[in-house]
């Protein structure tokens, strides 16, 4: 089997997964978007994804995913999300490529994105990161300081706050965890009613995360196969 062939088999078996989470749920397919988690994997890949209907592609590295963004630009509607950790210093590089950050989870993270923004003089999308179990070390911010960070970038001027993104932890159940998400995401939507992104599953748990509310999936190993190493 070619890669177009298997990767067109893959998302074949992954959209039936969203359809048939989706009517359980009761939920229209279209609420649900799927973003391919494209992190280690060659350009070539997001090109046949592409061409299959796909949009919206994710990475979390970003040197990484400015090489590929760059060698990808022929791709006009080629959406990208950042969703690994993301440090201070690397706030102007990633508002190069990214259309969304769905790694918000500090006050001078959130600042530096502003100025950032503020500097290629654009608006940026932006998800809070929350710690659904208050470990903070893993990335996230935790739920009793979500308030307060998300004051910051509505006021900033220069981000926009489209919702909140978690993984789920280890010692929790994922139900639990995609749970507390919307819940947060519910209290978002009183002050700051852009606030409208779940984005909760991943390829193992995306069933318990779309009945849950999630309206984001980020799928990468059903999709793409196991990870490729980045060096041997």
């Amino acid at each position: 089997m070619n890669r177009r062939d298997e990767l067109k088999a893959n998302l074949e078996e992954v959209e039936e997964r969203i359809a048939k989470a989706c009517e359980s749920a009761g939920r229209p397919r279209a609420e649900v978007m799927l973003l391919a988690v494209t992190k280690t994997w060659p350009a070539s890949d997001v090109e046949i994804l592409y061409e299959l209907g796909l949009r919206n592609f994710a990475e979390n590295r970003d040197q990484e995913a400015g090489e590929k963004v760059g060698q990808l630009r022929h791709l006009e509607e080629a959406r990208w999300h950042m969703v690994g950790r993301l440090q201070r210093n690397k706030a102007r590089s990633v508002v190069e490529w990214a259309g969304q950050v769905d790694s918000v989870d500090s006050v001078r993270l959130a600042e530096a994105l502003a100025r950032a923004a503020h500097a290629k003089g654009r608006t940026l999308d932006v998800l809070l990161q929350v710690s659904i179990d208050g470990d903070v070390s893993r990335g996230g911010v935790a739920i009793a300081d979500v308030g307060e960070l998300a004051g910051v970038i509505t006021r900033s001027g220069d981000l926009i706050l489209r919702g909140a993104m978690t993984v789920a932890p280890l010692t929790m159940k994922p139900s639990q965890a995609f749970q507390a998400l919307a819940s947060v995401v519910s209290g978002l939507r009183d002050d700051h009613p852009t606030a409208t992104q779940v984005s909760a599953g991943m390829s193992g748990d995306l069933e318990d995360a779309i009945s849950h509310g999630s309206t984001c999936v980020r799928v990468g190993t059903a999709l793409l196969g196991g990870r490729r190493l980045t060096s041997p």
